[in-house]
């Protein structure tokens, strides 16, 4: 079972202990995490294996695919090799039903100052779905934990993470857990409460009740690869792609097993536990948001704002949930302090 949120899993100290006494969640002295950062980067490499052999000869960025086995999971991740020694490394984590390649125009324009590591989520895309009988789940602790261990298994220490809707309340839980100490944490349109706020329960339960009929993946999947239906659920939030990038997405949701996956992400999903831990989040957090975001309302970023002491609100004018696919640089602008 998943512990509270806030909380250290394998020592039990919570992140406001943590920050009483300089230590992080590892039980460590908070600035030893720096000196990780510098160590580990050089030595993480030697663990990433071929891309999976699934994967389409034309994913974006197939040359920096690969594959790890860590935490009872086989993950496919997308690397930059730093760009020089000692450079910091960024954590990218996409929403739920997408992919890293998400991240495809992001990702080599911040290469240019950091090493990347984006991953597929658990059950998404390429990378495993957690088994019913296994330590990892796909609760937001357990996804939280399973991304914990792929950077333990690494040797990764992330100076930065960039989260997307979901991704950023995995971000959170991620350090809120002891998982990662990184400096800044970026929230790009996240997703902190649940659609429809207080029918949360509805929405979870109708995800549990979708997820117990096998056929249910295999429908939708082949409902949503139909032009109209997938164009219509892009435009919903409110951002604009190309044929290129519609494609990709048309590939996802043509996966049943990819549809199981986020669906049963949808079903296990519990957010109040974070929102209760997030004013004890030590990363500066800066909540950069769509104005056009027909997804997560944009006014949730304020109410976090509120929660969480010091953090930073930006609009990204004109944009809409997929902010970061639509204009990368005008995202990555915003990764600077103002």
């Amino acid at each position: 079972m998943s512990g509270p949120a806030g909380a250290d899993h394998t020592s039990g100290r919570s992140a406001a202990d943590c920050a009483a006494d300089g230590r992080s969640a590892d039980g460590r002295p908070a600035d030893s995490h720096a000196a990780d950062r510098q160590a580990a980067q050089g030595s993480y490499t030697t663990q990433l294996g071929p891309a999976p052999s699934r994967l389409p000869a034309d994913w974006p960025h197939r040359g920096r695919s690969h594959t790890v086995k860590a935490g009872g999971l086989h993950w496919h991740v997308q690397h930059w090799p730093a760009p020089q020694p000692g450079a910091p490394l960024a954590l990218l984590l996409h929403g739920s039903g997408a992919s890293s390649h998400s991240w495809a125009a992001l990702a080599p324009l911040l290469a240019r100052t950091h090493a990347v590591l984006a991953p597929d989520l658990p059950g998404h895309a390429f990378t495993s779905r957690p088994r019913a009988d296994g330590a990892a789940d796909l609760t937001l602790p357990g996804v939280a934990r399973s991304v914990a261990a792929l950077l333990q298994h690494l040797g990764a220490a992330p100076a930065l993470i960039v989260g997307h809707s979901a991704g950023a309340a995995i971000a959170a839980q991620l350090c809120l857990g002891g998982g990662a100490a990184p400096q800044d944490l970026f929230s790009l349109n996240g997703a902190w409460f649940a659609p429809g706020g207080s029918e949360r329960w509805w929405y979870s339960s109708l995800a549990k009740v979708l997820t117990l009929n096998p056929l249910v993946p295999h429908l939708f999947a082949w409902q949503a690869q139909r032009p109209a239906m997938l164009q219509r659920l892009i435009d919903s939030t409110g951002s604009r792609l190309d044929a290129q990038a519609l494609s990709h997405y048309r590939r996802l949701v043509a996966d049943p097993a990819h549809v199981a996956g986020v669906l049963a992400m949808m079903a296990a999903w519990n957010l109040p536990p974070l929102l209760q831990a997030l004013p004890r989040l030590q990363a500066r957090l800066h909540l950069l948001v769509g104005e056009r975001d027909g997804t997560v309302p944009p006014q949730q970023a304020g109410a976090v704002q509120r929660l969480v002491p010091g953090s930073r609100l930006l609009l990204l004018p004109g944009l809409g949930h997929l902010a970061h696919e639509e204009d990368a640089p005008r995202v990555l602008a915003a990764f600077e302090p103002g």
